[in-house]
């Protein structure tokens, strides 16, 4: 066997024997699970792969369960060719999203399908051993009731996806100095996941699985340039340029909801400084204000929540505004105000074609929404609302959807970044590995056999300032009261 060498999201690889052999099975697998190529004939062409090296493969995704064959196909004139399948329930993925104030953990089968879910409260700033524990507590619960109902009892992990509510070192599976998870800084997540349940695990920032999540199976399906904005108990984005998710060099890209919007030093925001939009617009800020506000008088529905249970939660603002609270209103039209002045930046600046809101404070809807819309106008960001049926885990398992569990890295540049450096047919989820267009040969194709298929313009192709970018508001796991965020 040929040497494999693996990569970090600043590193090049060399495409090897092992390698060419790993992406061709990647590929075939890919094709048939996202319904390009149903036949082997098709596959071939799709791939560029000659007939003996197709039907090899197909075999060997046969062996391992995750083809398999169907009827017969159309014909082109000679004998019918027999359809493959993907087999979605040759296996399961185990997700966890974890917020500030609540953990939400599911099980899905490898299209991405919730086949099991929890969410409870909880406080991220108990440190990693607490948290981490009763995530694998609530796996461990949810995977065995899963294999009964499939009847399966051996069937396998193929995958541990984890997202994280503050900045992650994506190569490595860590949290880089995040601002409101004390105790979590270098913690090794990934690792102790893998070292439990054998399997790959990818662990990002919670907002980054989301805008996977949208561009692979919700409101983004079908563009290549979106912004994701979640605001919720923190405020985050997640930045997808030309359908790959941009991380930023230390995987802090995105991190608006400590950007300074204030000059003003009466408020400390968690990470230390002052001015920070999150302090004055995210779920914390907008709780705290609503405690002040029902303590000093100005809003009888607010005080009546903070008699009945003792607190105020960013919730109850968004139900008071809702019932025509002026107190509440003004809260969360300031709170828009201030995400959406810094919106109209990133909009101008990103050109996006979608901006996507969620997290629970969305849930306060046209409300926020139009004060969110109000300073974006001048950049020409139409807005609508939209409703995502999906759920956090399946956003959280975007990336590991159908992963082998042990093939190795292609050459591919845009593929970096990978769980342990090793990349996988489930990176392909995104048409760039369905249809490359790489202007230089990459392991999609082996290299002795690539073909330019993209030719650059050598004249550039003129755009306007911002092609009508659309927002949507998405409001994640609405329906469960213990979300919190």
């Amino acid at each position: 066997m040929g040497e494999v060498q693996a990569f970090h999201s600043d590193q090049t690889t060399t495409t090897t024997p092992v390698g060419e052999h790993a992406d061709s099975l990647s590929t075939v697998l890919d094709l048939v699970r996202s319904g390009i190529a149903r036949t082997r004939p098709e596959i071939g062409r799709h791939a560029g792969l000659g007939r003996t090296v197709v039907t090899q493969r197909v075999t060997q995704l046969t062996a391992s369960g995750l083809l398999e064959e169907g009827a017969l196909g159309p014909s082109s004139g000679g004998r019918a060719p027999r359809e493959l399948r993907f087999r979605a329930r040759a296996g399961v993925i185990l997700a966890a999203e974890l917020g500030a104030t609540s953990i939400s953990v599911g099980v899905t089968d490898l299209a991405g399908v919730v086949l099991a879910e929890h969410t409870e409260t909880a406080d991220i700033a108990a440190g990693p051993e607490t948290v981490l524990s009763r995530v694998e507590e609530v796996f461990d619960d949810l995977l065995p009731r899963v294999r009964a109902e499939l009847g399966s009892p051996e069937l396998p992990v193929w995958g541990v996806g984890v997202g994280l509510p503050g900045p992650v070192e994506f190569a490595t599976g860590r949290p880089s100095a995040p601002p409101i998870m004390p105790g979590w800084d270098g913690y090794p997540v990934r690792d102790r996941f893998a070292r439990r349940y054998d399997t790959p695990v990818w662990v990002d920032n919670e907002v980054n699985t989301m805008a996977l999540g949208e561009l692979r199976a919700g409101s983004a399906r079908g563009q290549r340039d979106i912004l994701y904005v979640k605001i919720g108990t923190g405020i985050g984005a997640g930045l997808i340029s030309n359908g790959t998710l941009h991380r930023g060099s230390q995987g802090c890209a995105g991190d608006i909801g400590h950007a300074a919007t204030s000059e003003e030093d009466d408020v400390v925001c968690r990470c230390g400084n002052t001015g920070c939009l999150e302090a004055y617009a995210g779920g914390a800020a907008l709780a705290r204000d609503g405690l002040v506000a029902a303590k000093e008088g100005r809003s009888r529905f607010l005080a009546d929540v903070l008699a009945t249970t003792g607190t105020v939660t960013a919730a109850d603002v968004s139900r008071a505004a809702q019932s025509g609270d002026r107190t509440s209103v003004e809260l969360l039209t300031r709170a828009g105000r201030l995400v959406g002045t810094l919106l109209a930046t990133l909009v101008s600046f990103f050109n996006p074609a979608l901006v996507i809101i969620g997290g629970g404070v969305s849930g306060a809807g046209d409300l926020l929404l139009a004060a969110v819309r109000r300073p974006s106008t001048g950049a020409r960001c139409h807005s609508r609302r939209a409703n995502f049926a999906s759920r956090a885990p399946p956003s959280v398992t975007a990336p590991v959807s159908s992963a082998p569990r042990s093939w190795p890295s292609t050459s591919c540049s845009r593929r970096n970044g990978s769980p342990g450096g090793w990349t996988t047919a489930a990176l392909r989820a995104d048409p760039h590995w369905s249809t490359c267009r790489c202007a230089l040969p990459c392991s999609d194709v082996p290299a002795r056999q690539w073909t330019p298929r993209w030719t650059p313009r050598r004249t550039p192709r003129r755009r306007p300032p911002h092609d009508g970018g659309h927002l949507r508001v998405t409001s994640f796991w609405a329906s469960s009261p213990a979300r919190g965020r």
